[in-house]
């Protein structure tokens, strides 16, 4: 249950800290400014300009394109809601780029009335004679207001309000990467045949082969792309030695840390793991499958995956995306997938997987905020051994999504924000990363001006509860 406190300048950041963004104020240490758009030539200011816009643009063609299911559907009533539907985004877009102030939400959602107060707490932070707007305001607060408001535009517009204006390119981005999951599938059917022979390092091995799968699975992210295909065609398997030089982080051992105690300990012991997902398609996969295998695998007793409530950032994954999933991978003519559906469709029954959906994946907010904000949320994930935050929006809510240096530790970026041990699997696309080693971050910078945004670098980084 949400907290209805106002959202004020302490919920939002620690009193020993003060950003660019807000009145100086004495303190120990300095909170970097939010990523904004306000930064030309920044890959926020890309985002909003270029790439946001095009998201939308998409969105208004795919409603277009699917007015006659919407007359079939509902008549005359159903071409009225996708004229209504239209005309909202094109509204959208409109201000969007011509910087105009951000808009109270006006429909009656559970959230409305904190994105609303997240708006009043926004108008704080800029001057008298300012309005919090597109190109001013945090990158982290308008990209998540665009999807927020994506949901309004087809709230008010019933009685197709439960369109979701992605789930075809979500669906597409599946079938075309159906080859690389048939190769995970039958990877990961193979290795339960062995579990009784494995040794510890052999199971190790496995694991940490899964996670790195997981994690260039996060490549295949629709809202990086603009929509555009950018499926997974072959398999991730046979590359993993080629992509190990750019994982800049790789905290593997200490998950295994975590992860071994389940496997070393008595039959009565329990260890879950909990999966903020981030993409449907390739990645959802990658995901199930390393699920799946900590299962076999004896390093975990149950795992419980968070999505969310609505359509968000093009590709996220939602209750819907998570079960239409299980069920294509259940009935498709391949042996290895269906086989891998039967078993999640059992692990899902028996208790063993667990779908949670939660509104607060779909705030603005930072992830610092959650115990106050969200507190019922932040008891749930106290319940866990280890979290793991996929994808590159967690990793910017995780670090408030700011102007970290590159060596600022990943502990200090979080903010108070650990309920439980938590490890961020993430290829890097947004200008935030801390937690380098002294030189990498500018090395990089030197060589590749893209490094931070390309796809091409991942993390695998742990934190400890402290």
């Amino acid at each position: 249950m949400y907290s209805r406190r106002r959202y004020s300048r302490h919920t939002a950041r620690p009193l020993t800290a003060h950003s660019d963004d807000t009145p100086s104020k004495p303190t120990r240490w300095r909170l970097p400014c939010s990523l904004s758009a306000k930064f030309e030539g920044s890959f926020a200011y890309y985002t909003v300009k270029d790439r946001m816009p095009q998201i939308l643009t998409k969105v208004i063609d795919t409603v277009h394109r699917n007015k006659n299911k919407f007359l079939e559907a509902h008549g005359e009533e159903g071409i009225e809601a996708e004229k209504k539907a239209l005309s909202f985004f094109s509204k959208l877009r409109n201000e969007m780029q011509t910087n105009k102030p951000i808009l109270p939400l006006t429909d009656e959602q559970p959230d409305t009335q904190i994105w609303n107060q997240y708006l009043d707490y926004q108008k704080t932070l800029v001057g008298s004679d300012e309005e919090p707007s597109w190109f001013r305001s945090p990158w982290l607060y308008v990209e998540c207001y665009l999807y927020r408001r994506i949901q309004e535009g087809m709230l008010l517009s019933p009685p197709i309000s439960e369109y979701d204006v992605f789930r075809d390119v979500k669906n597409e981005s599946f079938f075309q990467s159906q080859q690389a999951v048939v190769a995970l599938c039958a990877h990961l059917q193979e290795l339960k045949g062995k579990t009784n022979s494995l040794s510890s390092d052999d199971v190790r091995g496995e694991i940490y082969k899964l996670l790195q799968v997981s994690l260039w699975g996060n490549k295949c992210d629709l809202s990086i792309s603009g929509g555009q295909d950018n499926s997974q065609r072959s398999s991730v398997l046979s590359s993993l030695d080629d992509f190990r030089e750019f994982i800049l982080v790789d905290d593997m051992n200490s998950l295994w840390g975590v992860l071994s105690k389940n496997r070393d300990g008595n039959a009565e012991s329990r260890t879950r793991v909990d999966i903020v997902l981030d993409n449907a398609g390739f990645e959802l996969v990658t995901d199930l499958v390393m699920a799946d295998a900590m299962l076999s695998l004896n390093l975990a007793t149950e795992v419980h995956f968070h999505g969310k409530v609505m359509p968000w950032f093009v590709s996220d994954t939602t209750k819907h995306d998570f079960d239409w999933t299980v069920q294509q991978c259940t009935a498709v003519n391949n042996k290895w997938m269906s086989k891998c559906g039967q078993s999640w469709k059992e692990n899902l029954k028996k208790g063993r997987w667990v779908y949670h959906q939660h509104l607060f994946w779909t705030l603005p907010h930072e992830f610092c905020t959650m115990a106050e904000v969200a507190p019922d949320l932040y008891t749930e994930l106290q319940k866990s051994d280890l979290v793991l935050f996929k994808g590159d929006l967690n990793y910017r809510k995780l670090t408030g999504d700011r102007k970290w240096d590159f060596t600022a530790p990943f502990s200090q970026a979080l903010r108070s924000f650990h309920p439980a041990p938590l490890c961020s699997i993430r290829t890097l696309k947004a200008d935030v990363q801390v937690g380098l080693q002294a030189g990498v971050g500018e090395r990089l910078m030197a060589a590749e001006v893209d490094w931070m945004t390309s796809g091409k670098y991942g993390v695998i980084q742990f934190s400890p509860v402290v």
